[in-house]
């Protein structure tokens, strides 16, 4: 079968992707403003992209569309399928039938951390010897794709709250149907496509509904308004998490408190340690959430804090770009002020007093419409220095809601002009943290190879 998805590029389309090419089908697609990992990914799988939404691409005729939720009305493409009587379905759609309706569903929903836990969740399973399936919403340093079709039951997937497609403005996650289900986190998000927080808590509803009696919740013990979700309606066991304590699951610090190393407790018991690469408190709630979902899966507790010791991080998740005269270039996808908090306190931990330089784009739609803006400085406050992308779009006074900075902060309207500046005030020592959820214009690149030449001059 000839499969044909629009907007392949997207992390979840690209995971589409290549699962349907693992399954046999022929598969094409097209995107705009290409950039990896998925583009990397997508080509090493031998897929074929055609760049633009032009209606030609639909010759010769394909079997069936994935439509990507970047697609809307007017786009030439669009029109020309809806003429052609195509078969067509979302991705979430295609995914529910034609893969998840076999399998044993573990899907991490959640405002933050919903990539981290996915792929914590997958790498414990493959290492008990379960092979699963999975799509995750990033590449997990443990394995070389971010989707996979895997063997039968079990299917991990990173459950979005986001809009399906133009036609579909339900949650992606209403089609999993999960067996497993990890309720991570929610705060108000995606204002491109929810009024207010009670909107989405609806959506969080419709999937607590959908997971069986003899399934499993594992949920947030912490996190207020997820109890109010819950509160709304739960008919399937559920287990909570949170490292302070005073839940099911909960975790203990070992060594020099930056969690790098901490024990794994249930009901106050400790059943395992973890010592990793990783740090801050924000991955021990990831951590605990995972090794709860693959115990009700059958994996002991012990076998998961294993897993867990040869963990590697996802891309693009606080990875270490390179380091040059001593001075450190991290990439992360943080784009929510809570998001933000976590990584820059978890780099604190580990940095101790080394100065912390923190870059932001603030690209989601979200950001861009100035919902967060009350509450952007604060979440910055951890690092010495800030650097605010300020493109003409952005649609709200950056300097006004920076002020609290004081002169910690600046902004520039250009990502080459921000590498310049960023090179030049480094020293060594120096944390450089860039955020966005995008290519940010390759300024990591841009920085490090801006790095590499000041280093050459001065030697």
């Amino acid at each position: 079968m000839h499969i044909h998805i629009l907007g392949i590029c997207g992390t979840f389309m690209a995971g589409i992707a290549a699962i349907a090419k693992a399954a046999g089908h022929r598969v094409t697609g097209s995107d705009r403003n290409v950039y990896p990992p998925m583009s990397t990914q997508l080509e090493s799988l031998g897929i074929r992209i055609v760049q633009g939404y032009e209606a030609a691409q639909l010759e010769p005729r394909p079997d069936v569309v994935v439509v990507g939720n970047v697609m809307s009305r007017g786009v030439p493409v669009i029109e020309a399928l809806l003429d052609s009587g195509i078969p067509y379905a979302s991705g979430p759609e295609w995914l529910s039938r034609t893969v998840l309706a076999d399998r044993w569903v573990l899907a991490v929903s959640g405002t933050h951390g919903k990539t981290t836990t996915s792929s914590m969740l997958a790498w414990i399973l493959e290492y008990a010897g379960l092979s699963p399936g999975f799509l995750i919403g990033g590449v997990p340093g443990n394995f070389d794709t971010s989707a996979r079709l895997g063997e039968e039951p079990f299917f991990v997937i990173e459950a979005d709250e986001y809009d399906t497609a133009f036609f579909d403005k339900r949650a992606k996650f209403v089609h999993y149907r999960p067996r497993t289900l990890v309720l991570g986190n929610l705060e108000f998000d995606h204002a491109d496509i929810y009024p207010d927080l009670a909107s989405i808590q609806r959506q969080f509803h419709l999937l607590v509904r959908m997971v069986p009696p003899s399934g499993r919740i594992i949920a947030n013990a912490a996190d207020a308004n997820l109890d109010a979700t819950l509160a709304l309606g739960c008919w399937t066991p559920r287990e909570g998490y949170s490292r302070s304590g005073g839940a099911q699951w909960s975790a203990r610090p070992l060594g020099n408190g930056d969690w790098a190393h901490f024990e794994v407790l249930e009901r106050g018991e400790a059943f395992a340690t973890v010592e990793w690469p990783l740090y801050g408190a924000h991955n021990v709630d990831n951590a605990l959430a995972a090794i709860a979902a693959a115990r009700h899966a059958g994996v002991p507790v012990p076998v998961a804090a294993a897993a867990l010791r040869e963990f590697k991080g996802i891309k693009r998740r606080m990875e270490l770009r390179g380091e040059i005269a001593g001075i450190r270039v991290f990439d992360d996808f943080a784009h929510h002020p809570t998001a933000i908090a976590t990584t820059i306190d978890g780099l604190r931990r580990r940095a101790g007093s080394a100065r912390i330089v923190a870059v932001l784009e603030p690209r989601s739609n979200t950001m861009k419409m100035g919902v967060h803006r009350e509450t952007l400085a604060a979440s910055l406050s951890g690092a010495d220095e800030v650097w605010l992308y300020t493109p003409e779009d952005l649609g709200w006074d950056a300097a006004a809601a920076m002020a609290p900075l004081g002169a910690r902060v600046h902004c520039s309207a250009s990502v080459d002009a921000l590498a310049a500046q960023l090179v030049a005030g480094s020293r060594a020592g120096d944390q450089l943290l860039i955020m966005s959820n995008g290519g940010f214009g390759g300024l990591h690149d841009k920085v490090l190879a801006g790095l590499a030449a000041q280093a050459k001059g001065a030697a």
